[in-house]
């Protein structure tokens, strides 16, 4: 049994749940009757049909909406998996600090073709790292204190979670200057990231190996999940770009937040339109338990 989760980001109303129970059924599902689970906000209904045709026909039929298809069986989780950049913070770290140096149009434009899976990850991490050699330390927390700001929700998704007994892990292609604090902040259990090779109060223009890239994301959610006993189908795995392919298609429910087409196209979710908070309706988390 497939269970639908709809999300307004604008008001919904019974003739736009009308319209999507029809547009599943077009797509091969047999559809039961709608619940409002949040009067004119969020509304679910059950059936029996292909997912991704399902998701992909109702978003088409409520562009103002988010649009949850998953098995019914499944909606329980117990690992959650986050990128940070442009997903739990709202900026890419690396675009800001090269601004510190005069080089943020230069840098951007290699962070942009990465996240979009245009140019190899690890290359491009270690071209852009290289542009910073003897940036001050100082920059770094200057940006973190300045530029860094928390994605809508992330705090009330991740400390939710927790409340659920849900294992939280922050993994990140940036680095662990910034994913620290972050973790901290928002209240991940864990945190994972690349390390800036320093010298004195200064940058020396490399990262440390391992890089943490695609196969390392991927390997952080298979390998703590089988660590803590939990099955692959009770995960999720979030992100916003190229760097997250693997580990949004590895785990139970992989999700794309505002992401790049690549990823986008290969995930069971998308937020499209909503916060991160949209996650916690898909996982039929009452609003009366969310964390304050």
């Amino acid at each position: 049994m497939q269970l639908v989760t709809i999300v307004g980001s604008e008001r919904l109303s019974a003739g736009d749940m009308s319209a999507a129970r029809d547009a599943a059924a077009a797509a091969g599902m047999e559809t039961g009757d709608v619940r409002w689970m949040e009067a004119e906000a969020v509304a679910e209904f059950s059936g029996t049909g292909p997912s991704a045709a399902v998701r992909d026909a109702v978003e088409a039929v409520l562009p103002h909406a988010d649009v949850i298809v998953q098995s019914a069986a499944e909606r329980r989780r117990r690992l959650f998996i986050a990128d940070m950049d442009s997903t739990m913070i709202t900026v890419e770290c690396i675009d800001e600090l090269a601004d510190y140096a005069g080089l943020k149009a230069e840098i951007s434009a290699v962070t942009e073709a990465a996240m979009r899976g245009e140019i190899d990850f690890a290359g491009a991490l270690e071209r852009r790292v290289a542009l910073l050699a003897d940036l001050p330390l100082a920059s770094i927390d200057e940006c973190l204190r300045d530029r860094v700001r928390l994605s809508p929700g992330a705090r009330t998704l991740v400390q939710t979670l927790r409340s659920q007994q849900v294992y939280t892990l922050l993994v990140s292609g940036g680095f662990t200057h910034f994913t620290g604090p972050v973790a901290a902040m928002i209240g991940f259990d864990e945190a994972r990231a690349n390390v800036l090779e320093t010298r004195g109060d200064v940058l020396t223009g490399k990262v440390l190996e391992p890089i943490v890239d695609a196969h390392a994301k991927r390997e952080a959610l298979t390998g703590t999940a089988q660590g803590r006993g939990i099955a692959l189908t009770e995960t999720i795995a979030i992100g916003d770009g190229a760097n997250d392919l693997l580990m949004v298609e590895t785990a139970g429910l992989g999700v794309a937040y505002h992401a790049k087409p690549k990823l986008a196209d290969a995930a069971d979710m998308r937020i499209r339109r909503g916060d991160l908070t949209v996650l916690l309706h898909a996982l039929g988390i009452p609003r009366a338990d969310w964390a304050a």
